[in-house]
């Protein structure tokens, strides 16, 4: 493994991340060419968490921008203080400032609230990592307006002009495929994708994220996820499902699986009523000590 390479993913694992050369490849090349990374699959793999550990590893700030439907250029980049300039005009209504001025104050920065495209732009020191989570779920308008800004990293305020970025923030962009991503955007991105970990590695991040679990119980639980994963579940458990149930069994003080206990914390890992139905009906035909077994 070539040695920057090797540095990346040790510095990652260090962060609690564990990681692969594809993954940690992925990340120094991101770095090193100034381009966006898209990183996709389904919830719950540790696609976000990849931009945490960036920016723990470049040490800057971390900028979120969580992506929805009905998203819109101006909840992302900037929006002024209707209020507070209100405030101000009353204030300085009866004064002798003459009215351009009193305009040309009022549309000042101080008076403007910087969303996220705007706060990693403008930011001041460090790059920062800005992640645009679940760009997917944003519609294609957004998704055009975003490509200028990942373009050029600078924005045009019309009342106070055109804002560059001191330096470029490295960009983390995630998607879970809700719907398919345009070209551009694709083609602007290095391109990432995460499948559910293997057994063993799975069984590492267990190991690395719920410190003190017995090395019985974060065996069985990695397999007993594993094997709900090929079974035909609508939502099938991610990575935090599986963190989430060892974390939740050992504040309970569980050694081992047993069949009370896994019935107790079905809503650690199973986020669906047909599912929990599916899962309960393997576990009334004793089928536990199967799904916890290896292949």
């Amino acid at each position: 493994m070539r040695e920057e390479i090797q540095r990346i993913q040790q510095s990652m694992e260090r962060q609690g991340y564990v990681t692969d050369r594809a993954v940690a490849t992925a990340v120094h090349l991101s770095i090193t060419l100034g381009k966006p990374l898209l990183v996709e699959r389904h919830p719950g793999v540790g696609k976000t968490e990849i931009a945490k550990v960036l920016a723990s590893v470049l040490q800057g700030d971390l900028i979120r921008l969580q992506c929805y439907e009905g998203l819109d250029a101006t909840t992302a980049l900037y929006e002024w203080n209707y209020p507070k300039q209100l405030l101000h005009i009353k204030l300085e209504e009866h004064g002798d400032t003459p009215v351009a001025a009193r305009e040309a104050d009022i549309f000042s920065e101080r008076f403007l609230l910087k969303r996220p495209l705007l706060q990693a732009i403008t930011h001041q020191g460090r790059p920062p990592v800005l992640l645009i989570d679940e760009v997917d779920r944003a519609d294609e308008e957004f998704e055009a307006f975003l490509l200028e800004v990942l373009s050029d990293f600078q924005v045009t305020i019309p009342e106070i002009g055109t804002v560059h970025a001191a330096a470029r923030p490295a960009v983390v962009l995630t998607s879970n495929r809700a719907r398919d991503l345009s070209d551009a955007l694709r083609r602007r991105c290095l391109y990432l994708w995460i499948d559910y970990p293997a057994l063993d590695k799975e069984l590492r991040i267990v190991r690395t994220r719920v410190p003190g679990i017995d090395e019985r119980l974060a065996r069985e639980v990695t397999t007993f996820i594993h094997a709900l994963r090929r079974m035909k579940l609508a939502k099938v458990p991610g990575v935090a499902e599986s963190l989430d149930w060892a974390q939740a069994l050992v504040t309970l003080h569980a050694s081992h699986l047993d069949e009370e206990l896994v019935r107790e914390t079905l809503g650690c890992f199973l986020k669906d009523e047909e599912d929990l139905r599916t899962v309960t009906a393997r576990l009334d035909a004793g089928e536990l000590a199967a799904l916890t077994s290896p292949l």
